[in-house]
């Protein structure tokens, strides 16, 4: 059995003087019960808690960690720039460099603004595409996550052509109206949206690969039909690659599947494990830009000086080093591939989604293509599971809903090690 006794205090301690306890609501384990874990440290592969126990882990900071944990080439360049001071609010030097490198591996990127987060990026692009167009109204997509920014908090309508219903308290049926919903690899459904709402619709924004409903991949032409709808009808094409940016391959989710889009939103591995966002795309787009053009967009702590020292060395050593893509692919589809024949050989049958170096495994034997697939999962199983491979040393996504996230440091020992405890898991959460 896991001590997890200072973590159960200091989540007391938190739940009187933070909202739930936690500062992020899905590290409140509210989906999987029990009480979270409070982190002490970590390197490479490996997380420490307060109470001592370790984990190989499989969220990496949800994403941005693909090198693992404290690499030493982002704490070299983080050490070398510490004593310049932490912060400016003036320009840099490394922001220049880090636009170059950002246009030089996203060529869809012609311009770019650094951010401090990815729910800020996709908030300004949305902003950069309404002044562009003129128009007032966005297409998303259910279970597609852009940060909690209020027009991004919008649930499905009650039918494919009417506007959506706030998601959240605190977000206005006035914002609410002009977002429009449609489910993931349901292109009929854009298609009616467009028509119903001619010549209104500014910006049509999504994961180009899902990783908040659990892992899904884009149907085989979906994305390529978006980019000709789009480009048929003036709405910017956004990819919100927050998460598939350098992750699934040195140009994201765009150069995998060859899609150019219009704008792109890109946050997590581009900070190194620090807090940075960025969006960018087409010149004449991103011209609409303060100070360049009339959509107001600022940040006191955009371009911070520790944040580009550390994204620009993980960015480079990616740029530099393109054969650790093969290797994550190796490893993932071991680790993806291992899951989804133990649980045949347990008579489950789940489904195993995984594009790259993110996979999820769905806890229902049916394919999952979108967010009502995804909600068919058993969440109560899924929950045991959790816990039974957290107390073998394996740390998960505490939700059915989320993608896990493999780094450079999973070791062909790890994946074994992975593995068999998913077996003793499955069996657990089951009772077989």
């Amino acid at each position: 059995m896991l001590n997890l006794t200072t973590s159960v205090a200091l989540f007391d301690r938190a739940k009187p003087l933070i909202p739930g306890g936690v500062n992020s609501p899905v590290r409140a384990f509210r989906s999987v019960g029990g009480s979270p874990v409070f982190m002490q440290s970590a390197q490479g592969a490996w997380l420490t808690d307060v109470d001592g126990n370790r984990y190989v882990d499989f969220i990496n900071s949800w994403g941005p960690m693909i090198l693992g944990h404290a690499p030493q080439v982002v704490l070299d360049a983080v050490t070398k720039a510490l004593p310049n001071s932490l912060s400016f609010g003036a320009p840099t030097q490394r922001e220049v460099e880090m636009a170059e490198l950002i246009r030089q591996m996203v060529p869809s990127i012609e311009k770019v603004r650094l951010v401090n987060s990815g729910t800020e990026a996709c908030m300004s692009a949305i902003r950069a595409a309404r002044g562009f167009t003129g128009r007032a109204k966005i297409i998303k997509f259910e279970g597609c996550y852009h940060g909690h920014g209020d027009a991004f908090l919008i649930a499905a309508g009650s039918g494919a052509l009417t506007a959506g219903e706030p998601d959240s308290a605190g977000v206005t049926r006035g914002v609410a109206q002009d977002t429009l919903t449609a489910p993931y690899n349901d292109l009929p459904a854009v298609e009616a949206l467009i028509a119903a709402n001619p010549g209104q619709v500014a910006a049509l924004i999504l994961e180009p690969v899902v990783g908040n409903m659990g892992l899904v991949a884009p149907a085989d032409g979906f994305l390529q039909a978006l980019r000709a709808l789009c480009t048929e009808h003036g709405i910017v094409l956004i990819f919100d690659e927050v998460m598939t940016g350098f992750r699934l391959a040195p140009g994201g989710a765009q150069q995998l599947y060859g899609i150019k889009a219009d704008m792109t939103t890109l946050g997590k591995i581009i900070g190194g494990g620090l807090p940075v966002g960025a969006y960018g795309g087409r010149e004449d787009i991103m011209n609409q830009v303060a100070p360049a053009g009339k959509v107001y967009q600022a940040g006191t702590l955009s371009g911070n000086p520790m944040a580009t020292a550390a994204g620009m060395a993980q960015l480079r050593y990616l740029h530099e080093h393109p054969e650790l893509y093969t290797a994550l692919e190796a490893s993932s589809a071991r680790l993806a591939d291992g899951t989804r024949q133990i649980a045949a050989d347990l008579g489950l049958n789940y489904t195993v989604n995984r594009v790259g170096s993110m996979f999820s495994l769905f806890f229902t034997s049916e394919p999952v293509t979108n967010l009502e697939d995804a909600k068919k999962c058993d969440t109560a199983a899924f929950g045991r599971y959790f816990h039974a491979m957290l107390h073998r040393g394996i740390y998960l996504a505490p939700s059915q809903f989320e993608a896990l996230f493999v780094s450079t440091a999973i070791t062909d020992e790890l994946v074994e090690m992975y593995l068999k405890a998913c077996r003793e898991s499955l069996v657990e959460a089951h009772g077989l």
